[in-house]
């Protein structure tokens, strides 16, 4: 190796900085690189000179549009297979990633704050509390960000000054449902302006929370999110997956792997995403910790005619035991951030001949990956998928099969 090959940029690292083979970090880089001796970065192949916002890089809602978008692939990939290397894993298969398109995001939580006469709606720049003024975006779905430039408006008058709120945004059957969160309503004037809001724009519904608690103000029709074509409850900002082709993808990928015949079991069920789309003619079994989600879910199987019990049942103080678990064909688990660790030393003394888990977190998937191999599965596939597009944040599913 020359001493220039050093200079060069050879991969981004987890967290968004582009790595030299000599293991220097440089922010804003893309493979291909060059650091010059000043300490400039002369741009490669895969470097985009100009990136599609121009909030970038300064808003926190992206943290990698320099990558083009091949090298983007690579870094969703590369973080699933750098996550299970790390753990002395690998997978028998790495599927082609499966990415996002641009303005697909249908769940969007923002920050808004009031100085004077001032709305600023938008996200806090990176590692620091500063709100970014959104005046355009190319992750949110245009019916969120069409809203944006309205609420400044609403704000104004339930916004108390010098003070800050949430946005929360989701795509919804009925349309756009929207909680406002720190807000303070008072009067017959505040009162109107959320109801004129609500049917000027066609919301689906708006909550408000002033600070004890979500209050509907705005609902004409009970407002639900589908999967597998069966409509379910949604509670305001209850948890979707990113993207709709992105909940495809993973749906998907887990359907790909499991028997045709035979019984599931959805760990961490949620609103029945899995579930409700894999569940269609056979037995399903649904265990969830969130009261809210799992008796939505448990209706809406139940309104649908579904095989379904759904179960409400916190998975890390009380997971399923390998004498239930053994009872399945397949088992489907879709767990937080930290992983399943609980419920993964039961799987790993079950007999369960296929385990198809959704993760939000390579390294904890990894680290739960351990034990299961440990056991005797092996690691069939990983198929990494980017919803969170120009982000760091990589999803994925594994199958494991004993």
């Amino acid at each position: 190796m020359t001493d220039t090959d050093t200079d060069i940029i050879i991969r981004i690292a987890a967290k968004g900085d582009g790595v030299t083979a000599d293991g220097r970090h440089f922010p804003l880089t893309a493979p291909g690189d060059r650091v010059a001796p000043d300490g400039s970065i002369v741009f490669g192949v895969h470097h985009v000179v100009e990136p599609p916002c121009r909030h970038f890089p300064s808003c926190g809602g992206c943290q990698i549009q320099q990558l083009d978008d091949d090298s983007y692939a690579d870094f969703v990939t590369g973080r699933v297979v750098g996550a299970l290397t790390g753990q002395g894993l690998s997978a028998d298969a790495v599927l082609p990633p499966h990415i996002s398109p641009p303005m697909t995001r249908r769940r969007a939580s923002l920050r808004a704050a009031r100085a004077g006469h001032r709305v600023t709606i938008g996200f806090a720049e990176e590692g620091s509390h500063k709100l970014i003024d959104l005046d355009m975006c190319f992750v949110l779905d245009p019916r969120l960000f069409g809203l944006i430039a309205p609420l400044r408006g609403l704000l104004g008058t339930i916004l108390p000054d010098k003070r800050a709120a949430h946005v929360r945004m989701s795509m919804t059957d009925q349309g756009v449902d929207l909680l406002l969160e720190g807000v303070n309503v008072e009067g017959l004037a505040a009162d109107e302006a959320l109801g004129d809001f609500a049917r000027g724009h066609g919301l689906a519904r708006l909550t408000i929370d002033e600070g004890d608690g979500p209050q509907t103000r705005w609902e004409p029709e009970a407002v639900t999110v589908s999967f597998g074509g069966v409509p379910v409850g949604f509670p305001p900002f209850a948890f979707l997956q990113a993207t709709p082709d992105g909940e495809a993808a993973l749906v998907g990928a887990v359907r790909d792997a499991l028997p045709e015949k035979g019984a599931i079991a959805d760990l961490f069920a949620g609103l029945g995403t899995f579930a409700l789309a894999l569940g269609e003619g056979r037995p399903v079994y649904a265990g969830e910790g969130a009261r809210d989600a799992i008796m939505a879910l448990k209706l809406a199987g139940a309104r649908a005619q579904r095989r379904m019990v759904a179960d409400h049942r916190d998975l890390f103080r009380r997971p399923l035991t390998p004498e239930e678990l053994n009872r399945f064909a397949a088992v489907v688990l879709d767990p937080p951030r930290a992983g399943a660790k609980e419920q993964v030393l039961q799987l790993a003394a079950s007999n369960v001949p296929v385990i198809a888990y959704v993760s939000c977190n390579p390294a904890s998937f990894a680290r739960d990956a351990v034990h299961l191999t440990a056991a005797g599965y092996r690691i069939d596939s990983v198929k990494p998928v980017g919803q969170f597009r120009w982000t760091t944040h990589v999803e994925l599913v594994g199958i494991f099969r004993r």
